[in-house]
Parts: structure tokens; sequence; C-alpha cells
């Protein structure tokens, strides 16, 4: 065999045998998202920080395919899209929230999850511990179940006259169908010499009944725990919270953008940008076993100032001082 002849052949087979694997890195992904609430104006925005993100971490449209789907609080249809996502046979999912994360693990238990916006992933048996999640779910949590011990002071701080506080949530969308929540709020009843109060509902209407029930009661406040039923029906509680004058602590910056009093949690936005860099390590190879749950690293505090005068309501100075909006 000529010289020229040999080295063609040689080039030609090494090409061919690099085929495959220059095939498989430019294999498009596909990433399934289910969150829980409705494709509105704040889960639109969770979306584009996820996808920035994404764009950070080196992931364009070209190498990724991103099907997103939106449960609407309600639990029937995310058991039903979380069996619509897997059928797809995703590289990964990202599942919002507590009640979504558990239909998807009734779903597969091998397809990599990333979960964003859940409190208590181990009471929940999503992972087996924080540092060592050890199945095929990891994440990013958002409240620690102290939180209340914070919205209770932020509370007293404003109405020091209080002398009751409802926790308002759905048992049945709330970690750990509300207890996760409910002893450390009891817990720091007794520290500020409030009566706890819980108010459990699963619909609108139960929404109405129980509010209606606290503001037959004089000093009473309310506290909206985090979940996604109450995340939908934000429009609805932040009315009647007005309408009946009771002061309200929401735990996310849109219900004070929204005409709610005051918001204090996590912010959104930064927590779905934070998993798209788990989420890239697993289409990378990660296993979300290795991958730690972290812990939130950003809270806001957001004081709606026309909420406040139209309940009578001066906000301390210290307060306002450590907000991170005012809305005037």
């Amino acid at each position: 065999m000529k010289r020229r002849e040999f080295i063609t052949l040689i080039g030609g087979a090494l090409a061919a045998q690099a085929i495959p694997a220059n095939a498989q890195e430019l294999r498009v992904r596909t990433v399934g998202v289910l969150i829980g609430l409705a494709n509105d104006a704040e889960a639109k925005a969770r979306v584009q920080a996820f996808e920035q993100g994404l764009e950070r971490e080196g992931w364009s449209v070209g190498n990724l395919r991103i099907e997103y789907r939106y449960a609407e609080g309600d639990s029937v249809r995310m058991q039903a899209l979380a069996k619509e996502l897997v059928e797809l046979k995703p590289d990964c999912i990202l599942g919002h929230s507590t009640p979504v994360v558990t239909a998807l693990m009734q779903t597969t238990r091998t397809i990599p999850i990333v979960f964003v916006s859940v409190a208590d992933p181990v009471g929940s048996g999503f992972v087996a511990s924080m540092a060592r999640p050890a199945g095929n779910v990891t994440g990013f949590t958002i409240f620690p179940a102290t939180i209340t011990g914070k919205y209770l002071s932020m509370l007293k701080e404003m109405v020091p006259q209080l002398v009751r506080v409802a926790s308002l949530y759905n048992p049945d969308s709330a970690p750990a169908a509300g207890t996760f929540f409910s002893t450390p709020f009891a817990d720091a009843a007794k520290e500020f010499k409030v009566q706890p109060i819980t108010a459990q509902v699963r619909n609108p209407a139960e929404i109405e009944s129980a509010i209606v029930k606290l503001s037959r009661e004089p000093k009473s406040g309310l506290i909206v725990m985090p979940d996604t039923f109450t995340a939908v029906h934000r429009k609805l509680i932040i009315s009647l919270a007005a309408q009946f004058r009771i002061p309200t602590i929401y735990p996310y910056r849109y219900f004070a953008e929204e005409g709610g009093l005051l918001s204090y949690g996590v912010n959104t936005s930064d927590v779905f940008r934070r998993a798209a860099e788990y989420v890239s390590r697993v289409l990378r190879g990660a296993k979300p076993a290795d991958l730690p749950v972290q812990a939130p690293t950003k809270f806001e505090l957001v004081i709606n100032l026309r909420a406040a005068k139209a309940l009578g309501i001066v906000i301390p100075k210290m307060l306002l001082a450590g907000a991170d909006q005012v809305i005037e």
C-alpha cells in the first residue's frame, strides 16, 4: 500500500471513530419543568431567571429543549402533568413546590429531579439528608420552620396591641400537611404573648370563611404561609385582608406588589437562577445523590405603605430601614 493511501485510510478511520463521541456532545438535551403556579407574570419571571441561569452555564436553544408545564395549584393536574413529562424521558426535571415534587416522585425514581420552593425535603421524603440526598432528587429549599417567629416579630412591631394571629395554609399542599410550621408557630406565639390560630383552607369559600371569622375578633393578625394554593389564590386573600382590615404578612414579594401589607421571604428569581446550575451539572453527568440540598441565600422584605395607610398602621422606622423595597 502506498504511503499516501495508508494515511488517507487511517485518517478516515479516526474520523469515523470521532463521529459518535462528537454526536453525543451535540445531542439536544431535554429538560422538563413543572411549575405549581399558573402561567402568569410571576411564573414567567421565574422561568426567565431559570433560562438566564442556563445561559450563564453555557446552554442555548441549539443544545437544549425545555418543556414547560403549569399545574395552577391543582393536585390532579400535577399528577397528569408529571406523567406527561416523564413519558418524554427528559434528561432532568425541574420541580417547583412540595406537591409537584411529590407527584414527580410518584411517577419516576430514576429521572434526575432538581426541586425549588420546597420547605422540608427530608420530612417530605424527597431526600435522605440535606448533605447526602441519596436518591434521584436534590434541590433548593425556601423557608426554615422558624420563619413564623420572624413573621410574628414583625407583626407585633407594626401592631403592638395584637392579641391573636392566624396561620393560613392548605394542609393538602403545605409541607407535612402544615405541621412543619405549626410547632414553631405555637412556640413563637407564647414568646410574643399572642393566641395562635390555625386556619386550614382548601378552596376559595374556606378562605373567605376563615378571614371573616378572624375579623370578628378584634386585635387579630394573619400570616399567609408559603404554598402553591395560597399563591394561586393570592388576589382573593389580599382583597379580603384589606376589606376586613386585618394586618397580614405574606411569604413573597409579589403579594406586597399586588396590594398586600408586607412580605418577607426568599427571592424566588434567585432560587430559580441557582437551580439552573444544578440542572446544568446533571446534564453534564452529575448525580443528584452527590449534590447537597442548598438553603436560600437571599431574603427580601417588601413593605406596601399604601396598604399600611389604608389600615391605619404606621410602619416603624427600623422596619422601613431594613426593607428591600418600599411601595408608596
